[in-house]
């Protein structure tokens, strides 16, 4: 992946928790204003990551709902994520409309807590606008975040895979249509930066996902869905 220009981009991704999750913080380095996109764990070593670069964290986004990704009961244990975030900083928590409920209730947040947006909706970090685009599937909320020419991926779209499937509320219809009628239709040279280390490379391309990536190749819903084992 290369590197964005430092006075145009300020993007971090860090692996952080067992999950192998990354969390991503992205900003303007000129404005010294960044969000932070899916903090479940450890909080406090990401809010020093932006203190020690002089960053004033201004929202977070979430990229949908499963608890790896903004806290909750998860394997036997409670994960105080993005509400031990709110504690500690004042920001608002952009999820999608869909799951903006759940969230509130699975986590503890109080409505104003909470920016529900939708697939047009676009954010500025500081000088710098930030594209939501709801790609539901894997979650019926799921969003990805485009910015700079960096798609933020969550669980949907993965270095040679996607987002599971068979877990409650996923739809591998909605799945198939979001990898190939929004994601496949970014430019090529679009970075992809997924929501886990599953491969490895830490970072691809929309192209280079097209040319190899079994799950974006597939022309018909019906040869998706028969990959995922659904019936046709």
């Amino acid at each position: 992946m290369s590197e964005p220009s430092e006075d145009k981009l300020y993007l971090k991704q860090i692996q952080i928790g067992p999950m192998a999750n990354y969390v991503y913080l992205i900003g303007d380095p000129l404005k010294k204003e960044a969000m932070i996109v899916d903090p479940a764990w450890d909080i406090d070593a990401l809010l020093d990551i932006l203190d020690k670069d002089d960053m004033t964290l201004t929202g977070a986004l979430v990229t949908h709902y499963h608890p790896d990704h903004i806290g909750g009961d998860f394997m036997g244990q409670h994960i105080e994520g993005i509400r031990e975030l709110l504690d500690k900083r004042s920001v608002k928590i952009h999820i999608h409309k869909e799951e903006a409920p759940y969230v509130s209730s699975a986590v503890g947040l109080e409505s104003s807590d909470l920016v529900a947006v939708d697939g047009e909706t676009t954010v500025q970090v500081g000088r710098i606008p930030l594209r939501f685009i709801h790609t539901p599937g894997h979650t019926p909320g799921s969003q990805c975040f485009l910015v700079d020419g960096n798609l933020v991926s969550g669980d949907t779209l993965f270095i040679g895979s996607c987002g599971r499937v068979d877990l409650p509320g996923s739809s591998p219809e909605d799945l198939y249509y979001s990898l190939t009628t929004k994601l496949k239709a970014l430019p090529d040279e679009t970075v992809l930066l997924p929501g886990h280390n599953y491969a490895a490379d830490n970072a691809s391309t929309i192209g280079r996902e097209k040319r190899t990536n079994v799950f974006m190749r597939f022309e018909k819903v019906e040869e998706f869905l028969s990959m995922m084992g659904y019936p046709t």
